[in-house]
């Protein structure tokens, strides 16, 4: 009887556990790819990773680049030793520069529902450079990468084609086992990887979990310069240019519009479509020097100009106009777009910093030198050209033969009809804050259109497109930024359920959030339907149902 007891427990976790390894944690590493450098460890469970896990730690050959500087492809590989037969690239944000922890964590998740503690093995690189983080003064540090071409196209997308093979090869080797399905996750820049990768490497991804994407990110580049150039016509210090009462009484105005267009009024705008054909942001313009519940005419012209998107001087759109939506009051669109609360920067905003230095290194050919300060940068976007500086995106020289238009964008940006990846059974879900303040999600939404104009109205048969109202980049806000769109891309893409509406919730601790949105709960519907009230508690989401406006942009 003793022996029965053991046998079974012998059975039930050798059945849980599931294929022995083909091999130990160490032993993977000495048989690597040729040029791969790799070590590895086995890891206890700690506050991110619920289970053990080998981290495998690696990097390609080192190269000279033609600035003279040194890259090198670094990475790292996590495999949970429950794993269930799945695949994650993880795709960062921001420049890369550094390797982050391969957990594969998207916006909006709890950390049990992260891919590494969903059995997902879990793959994240540095995007082909080092950031150098040692010099806090050196404000351009994080985008110098963008001298030598071949970084840039790194950056860009190239990693995704030398990396993911080997972590294919490693992770099968590991578990001695093939694997069933493969996916890519990445928000911001890392969302603007994984488009491109639906359509430069089709093949290699069953699913792909994208948040609020950059999909024209040297464009979206050139939204700064407006910006800071429509905020120093108000006041040269931009803080004071928009404070937060400014951005409180227009978001206020905003609400009064909008709110109950989606049938109740309760902090967000469903109804965003027909928020932007009934706002009238004029409306909110001082009537006289006496009045106080409104705000003088130069800051609501700033705003109208801002969300205009940039323009040249023949009237020619160069990017994408925006939505007015109540996450303007957030911090995040703020620092964003208005003011930091970094001294280093002398509490700058990031567009003005970071935005300008990648905007002048990265996206501009030949790239622009600019000082490592705060000052420069400014005065570098203050200074900026929409006739003669914007084409800059799209210019190609000896040196560098593609523009960063052509090396980070997908090549069907602007047509696109994603042939390959549909055929192939890929599935791809799309998220966006309305109140983005680094990419307009009307971008996305152009590109979601275009896409199901070329598939006669069948785009949502592989892609399924959600925006968040109140979201800004990223978590915190007026918003509910608390979902879980990983395990509904994994049951389309495993089970063939087609996803509809995912719940969304607010979150605590949020000292942003409006007592009357604390533990609410929404549907977030596929675009173009949004959340309508219905009837019941306000607070649940099964008290609304999508609906469909006729109204356009």
């Amino acid at each position: 009887m003793k022996w029965l007891f053991v046998s079974f427990w012998t059975v039930l976790i050798s059945v849980f556990v599931g294929t022995a390894n083909a091999m130990s944690c160490q032993e993977l590493v000495l048989d690597l790819p040729q040029g791969v450098s790799a070590k590895a460890d086995m890891h206890f469970p700690d506050a991110q990773v619920r289970y053990p896990y080998c981290l495998v730690q690696g990097a390609l050959p080192k190269r000279l680049g033609v600035d003279g500087k040194r890259y090198q492809i670094k990475f790292e590989l996590r495999l949970p030793r429950f794993w269930q037969g799945r695949l994650a690239y993880q795709f960062n944000g921001g420049n890369d520069g550094e390797v982050r922890p391969a957990l594969g964590n998207m916006t909006g998740q709890i950390t049990a529902q992260y891919a590494v503690n969903q059995g997902f093995a879990v793959i994240s690189s540095n995007g082909g450079h080092n950031q150098d983080k040692g010099d806090s003064s050196n404000l351009v540090g994080s985008a110098m990468f963008g001298y030598d071409p071949q970084a840039r196209r790194d950056f860009g997308y190239d990693v995704v084609r030398k990396l993911y093979p080997i972590a294919r090869l490693m992770t099968e080797r590991y578990y001695n086992t093939p694997i069933r399905y493969s996916y890519g996750i990445g928000a911001s820049n890392g969302g603007r990887v994984a488009m491109v990768a639906a359509t430069r490497f089709p093949n290699f991804f069953d699913g792909l979990l994208v948040g609020y994407p950059g999909i024209n990110m040297p464009k979206a580049a050139l939204q700064h310069a407006w910006d800071i150039q429509s905020l120093h016509a108000v006041n040269a210090d931009l803080a004071k240019a928009l404070t937060p009462r400014d951005l409180s009484l227009f978001v206020r105005g905003l609400l009064r519009q909008c709110d109950d267009l989606d049938g109740i009024r309760d902090h967000l705008i469903f109804a965003s479509k027909a928020c932007q054909r009934v706002f009238e942001p004029t409306s909110l313009v001082c009537k006289s020097e006496f009045d106080r519940n409104c705000l003088p005419v130069d800051k609501v012209a700033a705003i109208i100009r801002m969300f205009q998107g940039p323009h040249n001087s023949r009237n020619e759109a160069l990017y994408s106009s925006w939505v007015y939506d109540a996450g303007m009051l957030s911090s995040n669109w703020r620092t964003w777009k208005i003011e930091s609360t970094v001294d280093n920067w002398s509490r700058k905003p990031i567009i003005d910093v970071l935005g300008a230095a990648s905007l002048a290194t990265i996206f501009m050919t030949p790239p622009v030198k600019v000082a490592s300060n705060p000052f420069s940068l400014e005065q570098f976007l203050l200074d900026f050209d929409f006739d003669k500086d914007a084409p800059k995106i799209f210019a190609t020289s000896q040196r560098f033969p593609e523009s960063a238009m052509s090396v980070m964008t997908p090549p069907d940006v602007m047509d696109p009809k994603l042939t390959v990846f549909r055929q192939h059974g890929g599935k791809m879900i799309i998220f966006h804050g309305n109140s983005d303040p680094v990419f307009s999600v009307r971008d996305t939404m152009r590109w979601y259109d275009y896409l199901n104009f070329n598939l006669a109205g069948k785009a949502n048969q592989f892609v399924r497109f959600y925006r968040v109202p109140g979201m800004s980049h990223g978590e915190g806000g007026p918003t509910l930024d608390r979902f879980d769109m990983l395990m509904p891309l994994v049951n389309w893409v495993e089970r063939r359920q087609r996803p509809n509406t995912i719940v969304a919730a607010t979150h605590l601790p949020n000292p942003e959030l409006p007592e009357s949105m604390i533990g609410i709960t929404r549907p977030l519907c596929p675009y173009p339907s949004y959340a309508v009230y219905q009837r019941g508690p306000y607070a649940l989401a099964s008290s609304f149902a999508c609906g469909v406006d006729a109204y356009s942009y």
